[in-house]
C-alpha cells in the first residue's frame, strides 16, 4: 500500500474492517503516511482459498484429501504444498482436460503428491550378465549416490554404473533419493566397500528378469 501523495510505501493502520462475500475477503483500511502524514485509505481483495482435490501416496498407498488453496495461485509440478500430515511435493497436475506441467487453481481437477514426511523408495537392480535381480530400499531422502559408488547389499558387492531420476539417465555423478528412480549395479569382485544398504530392503524380486 502506497502513499497517493509521496509513494511512499511506510504507513500506519488507523482502523482495519474486514468484509466477506461468497468467493471474495474484502479488507478497508484507514493508514497514515509515515513520511509526509497524508490520511487515505485504501482497499484490499482477496479471493477466498477452494478445495481443490489432492492425492497423495506413500509408496504403494494412495490417500484421496483435499487441501484450500487461492484460485488465482499457480502450481507447477515439484512444488512443495504443506498439509495436515507435513510436506507433500507435486508430482502431476490434471486440470479439465488433460495432465499440465503447471496451471492456475482455478482450472485444477486434480493434483496428485507424493508424501516428503517419509523415506524415499528407490528400486536397485543387479545384472547378472542379462539378468537381473530387483530390490526396494528405503532410504533418508537425502541419502546420495553416486555412479561408481561401491554398495555392499546382502553377500553381493556392487558397482554403480547408471542412476534413473524422475527425468534423466545419470551416467556420471551423483543424485539424492528423493529424487531417484532406479540404480542399476554390477557385481565386482572386491571385498571393500563405501556403504551397505542391506538394513534398507523392504522387498526382493527373487524371480530374475529377462
Amino acid at each position: 500500500m502506497k502513499c497517493p501523495i509521496c509513494g511512499s510505501n511506510e504507513v500506519t493502520v488507523l482502523k482495519s474492517k474486514e468484509l466477506t462475500s461468497h468467493k471474495k475477503q474484502i479488507n478497508d483500511y484507514l493508514l497514515k503516511c509515515k513520511d509526509c502524514e497524508h490520511v487515505f485509505k485504501d482497499r484490499v481483495t482477496h479471493h477466498k482459498p477452494i478445495p481443490c482435490r489432492l492425492i497423495v501416496s506413500e509408496n504403494e498407498k494412495s490417500t484421496k484429501t483435499s487441501i484450500d488453496l487461492y484460485p488465482d495461485e499457480k502450481l507447477k509440478v515439484g512444488d512443495v504444498l504443506l498439509i495436515d500430515k507435513g510436506q507433500v511435493k507435486i508430482n502431476s497436475i490434471e486440470n479439465k482436460e488433460k495432465r499440465v506441467n503447471s496451471e492456475y487453481v482455478s482450472e485444477i481437477k486434480t493434483i496428485w503428491a507424493s508424501s516428503l514426511e517419509i523415506p524415499a523408495r528407490i528400486g536397485l537392480s543387479i545384472d547378472f550378465h542379462g539378468k537381473v535381480k530387483s530390490y526396494k530400499l528405503d532410504v533418508d531422502r537425502d541419502f546420495e549416490i553416486n555412479t561408481n559408488d561401491i554398495i555392499k547389499i546382502e553377500n553381493y558387492i556392487l558397482k554403480v554404473h547408471i542412476i534413473k531420476t524422475d527425468n534423466k539417465k545419470i551416467t556420471t555423478g551423483s543424485a539424492k533419493a528423493d529424487t531417484i528412480k532406479r540404480v542399476y549395479t554390477k557385481t565386482i569382485n572386491l571385498k571393500t566397500y563405501d556403504y551397505n544398504l542391506t538394513e534398507n530392503i523392504v522387498k526382493i524380486k527373487s524371480d530374475y528378469e529377462q
